[in-house]
């Protein structure tokens, strides 16, 4: 490990880092996550001698690294990513969760799934191919669903001569896209994953790059909404009423806190109600808080014997979302089975689950042309615009604000699938 990365301090924002690597079929997705894995020394040395005994049966001269993220068998078989696969490493400054997803069309709705979730996205570009019509894709959808950071990794640059030629016409090419989509946040960067330049070592094979590393990116950047004031979310999970003699009177509200922060003594409302009261104790567990902040699960006792039930909000007064019925909202269709504005969903926000019934599809999108088209309906991995009319009311912010709050799924009522994930404008 490099001494800068040893002397890194964490960025703002916090320890974790969520990633997403993408792009097209073979462009070396697994083998980067393995490469990662490896030059961090995350790899426990049987899992290491596994992968050597493998790589030797198939009759390979260097240990095939993809072999760790490719891990059902029918991936194996086929030498491809069908599901999408998290691997977990620490650096000794920052902890990190990788999702690798697919890189066949027919898989991007598991994208989808990845990216709701990631802070930052690597896109892989296989420098022989360049830019592909899946690279562009897989861009869009992370822009999409509001990754701000998107890193682009030109990988394989080992088969090209270690062309800087060759890197600055992808990376000109992309800038393109990328501009016209308004991407702002976008870093380039050559690598070799199979060799391992310039992903955490910056090796011998690229002396005319200046940047950083592809783990150096990672260790600088911000987590979501770092350096933006939150504000308050805390969907309620369940209401405690302990049964025994010493908690007769004790009435708690658990849940976790999805975004800011709360004190003993601060205002609150409930809503959909929009009933107010204030924070009178803050436990974790057995203990007692002043203060909880994103990502603590707690239990808050309010002051005021309010109704409060399991899927209402608890924000900070005054500042809390806005209460609706109806939803406009970017869904990614998950199901086989088309979307119908004649039939009844279970919809799923936060902690609370109401019935919903879409009553328009506005438009779809046409990956492949990257356009909005006019539609009446969403099949398997499209995904469109919305309107859905919902049973009951919800708290909930836009995506873009909270992706917490601002994000649903659809479930089938009949099957209990779940047929789609929502993003809400």
């Amino acid at each position: 490990m490099t001494a800068a990365l040893q002397r890194a301090e964490l960025p703002a924002g916090g320890g974790l880092l969520r990633f997403l690597t993408c792009g097209s079929v073979d462009d070396g997705k697994s083998t980067l996550i393995g490469r990662l894995l490896l030059d961090t020394r995350s790899i426990l040395a049987d899992a290491l001698q596994a992968l050597e005994r493998t790589s030797r049966r198939r009759g390979l001269e260097a240990v095939d690294l993809s072999l760790l993220t490719d891990g059902l068998q029918a991936e194996r078989e086929q030498g491809i990513t069908i599901d999408v696969a998290y691997r977990y490493f620490s650096t000794g400054t920052r902890k990190y969760i990788i999702a690798d997803a697919p890189g066949h069309e027919q898989y991007t709705r598991n994208m989808v799934t990845a990216a709701s979730t990631a802070d930052l996205a690597i896109i892989l570009v296989d420098a022989r191919k360049g830019v592909l019509t899946q690279t562009l894709r897989h861009s869009y959808i992370a822009h999409r669903v509001g990754i701000g950071q998107l890193v682009v990794a030109v990988n394989k640059m080992d088969l090209v001569g270690w062309s800087r030629e060759r890197f600055e016409a992808i990376v000109a090419e992309y800038r393109a896209f990328a501009d016209g989509l308004g991407i702002e946040d976008v870093r380039f960067l050559p690598i070799s994953a199979l060799a391992g330049d310039g992903v955490v070592e910056r090796g011998p094979n690229l002396g005319w790059y200046r940047g950083p590393t592809l783990l150096e990116l990672l260790e600088a950047a911000p987590a979501a909404n770092a350096g933006r004031r939150q504000r308050f979310r805390f969907p309620v999970q369940w209401v405690c009423r302990p049964h025994g003699v010493a908690h007769h009177d004790f009435r708690g509200f658990a849940g976790r806190v999805e975004s800011g922060e709360i004190a003993a003594g601060d205002a609150v409302e409930v809503l959909p109600s929009g009933r107010r009261s204030r924070v009178k104790e803050i436990w974790l567990g057995e203990a007692r808080l002043e203060r909880a902040v994103s990502g603590q699960s707690v239990t808050l006792v309010l002051h005021d014997h309010v109704d409060v039930s399991r899927g209402d909000l608890l924000a900070g007064a005054g500042e809390g979302p806005p209460v609706s019925r109806t939803v406009e909202a970017v869904v990614c269709w998950l199901s086989e089975r088309a979307l119908s504005t004649a039939r009844r969903y279970v919809v799923r926000h936060t902690t609370r689950e109401t019935l919903g019934q879409f009553v328009e599809v506005a438009s779809r999108v046409d990956l492949v042309a990257l356009r909005q088209v006019e539609a009446r309906t969403l099949g398997a991995n499209d995904i469109g615009r919305v309107r859905l009319k919902l049973a009951h009311p919800i708290a909930a912010d836009r995506y873009a604000e909270n992706r917490a709050t601002g994000a649903f799924i659809v479930v089938d009522e009949a099957t209990n699938d779940t047929v789609g994930a929502g993003m809400i404008l």
